[in-house]
């Protein structure tokens, strides 16, 4: 019996991978999920901001912000990452849009009210004072995130955003990276200090 569960699982593993070899995205895409680490992706992310930054010299060069959507919400995963020594000097919780999804796979949108995240690298902009207090606009400069400025996507807090980390999910925004209060203020010191516009990467 044994040797024919196996034997099912064997025909499974095979199939499955069948299956991907006939779509290179799909099997890239489940590749990258299974053997990544947080290390890796935050090495990969660093490797990209560093190249643009060679070329625009208006952006920070020395800090940026990085936000690994592959981790949990209710886990700190919006890391502040020192470039001249490649350190993670500060880490948080942050929530992502509602339309993304709650559990398992979430899924990603630059349009209009689908109140999901949007993927890609940002430069934080000018704040200003709305619903959620002082805010930062957010300038999307890649085909996945294209319409942040249009879609009021912008880098905010909320009192409902726990600061300890935990086991289970936190709450949605509307597709803002979304803040808990006094991890915001540690950020806000940041952004406001910073000669230059400030990366936020956002990644899956």
């Amino acid at each position: 019996m044994k040797r024919v569960i196996l034997g099912m699982l064997t025909i499974g593993l095979l199939c499955s991978f069948g299956f991907i070899s006939k779509n290179d995205k799909t099997a890239s895409s489940i590749i990258r999920l299974l053997n990544t680490t947080i290390e890796e992706r935050i090495a990969e992310q660093v490797a990209g901001i560093k190249e643009l930054l060679k070329t625009n010299p208006k952006f920070n060069d020395e800090i940026a912000f990085l936000l690994d959507m592959r981790i949990m919400s209710g886990k700190n995963r919006f890391f502040v990452y020192d470039l001249k020594n490649d350190r993670i000097i500060d880490q948080g919780l942050v929530a992502h849009g509602i339309g993304s999804g709650l559990y398992g796979e979430l899924k990603f949108s630059n349009e209009n009210y689908s109140y999901c995240t949007s993927l890609g690298k940002y430069y934080i902009g000018k704040s200003y004072t709305g619903e959620y207090g002082k805010s930062y606009r957010l300038h999307g400069f890649e085909e996945t995130n294209s319409n942040a400025f249009s879609r009021s996507i912008v880098l905010h807090k909320y009192e409902k955003v726990p600061y300890e980390e935990q086991n289970n999910i936190i709450c949605n925004s509307l597709g803002c990276p979304m803040v808990n209060e006094t991890y915001y203020k540690r950020i806000e010191k940041l952004i406001d200090a910073s000669k230059g516009n400030i990366i936020l990467d956002i990644y899956y």
